[in-house]
């Protein structure tokens, strides 16, 4: 983003430039990983949510195959982020966690769809945790770039 310089770079061009942040932190913000990532991202059906997880997954194992670190996180990212964004909706109506500043009582299930919808992104978003050339490349980011 022209106004925010953290994000003012091609974190593809300067690997070395992203940060391994927790949870979904900059997966609005990491280009062009965010263009090439977020037009396939969606929770609104589970039809819909189920091509968007595999289509995302799928773009992590080409990042893994052209070796592309950062873009196997952001991949994490979006998965992750089609997960908690979903079991919200699922837990609370209109997905809101607040009202009047308060946090509400999370229902169980108050959306099953949502539910489902969350739980086709964790599948994924679990194989990418558990594959062990992303954890080694993580490690080997961590200890050069920090």
């Amino acid at each position: 983003m022209a106004d925010d310089p953290e994000y003012d770079v091609n974190f593809r061009e300067h690997p070395e430039e992203y940060e391994v942040g927790r949870g979904e932190q900059g997966a609005f913000k990491v280009q062009p990983y965010k263009d090439e990532l977020l037009t396939d991202w969606t929770v609104k059906t589970l039809d819909a949510a189920e091509e968007s997880a595999e289509t995302i997954f799928e773009r992590f194992r080409e990042y893994k195959d052209d070796g592309d670190f950062v873009g196997m996180d952001m991949a994490r990212k979006y998965l992750q982020m089609g997960y908690t964004r979903a079991m919200r909706y699922a837990k609370y109506p209109g997905g809101q966690k607040y009202e009047d500043g308060e946090e509400r009582e999370p229902q169980e299930w108050y959306d099953e769809e949502k539910r489902e919808i969350a739980l086709a992104f964790e599948t994924k978003w679990a194989c990418v945790r558990e594959d062990d050339e992303y954890q080694r490349l993580k490690d080997e980011h961590r200890e050069k770039h920090g």
